[in-house]
């Protein structure tokens, strides 16, 4: 009976600590995502830019 008990006690502490796990996983990738959407909005304002550029180079040039 006491190893049952000491194999029922090691089972739910090795599923505590992989749900812990879990939970800190998800919130990393919940303060993640936001911070990635910034970036990738500052980086595509410069580009967009860029190509505007370009474009009003190629208009000038046929002009």
């Amino acid at each position: 009976m006491n190893k049952l008990l000491a194999a029922l006690i090691a089972a739910l502490f090795a599923a505590g600590t992989a749900i812990a796990a879990d939970a800190k996983k998800e919130e990393k990738k919940a303060e993640a995502k936001p911070a990635a959407k910034a970036e990738a909005k500052k980086d595509a304002a410069p580009a967009a830019k860029k190509e505007e550029k370009k474009e009003e180079k190629k208009a000038e040039a046929k002009k």
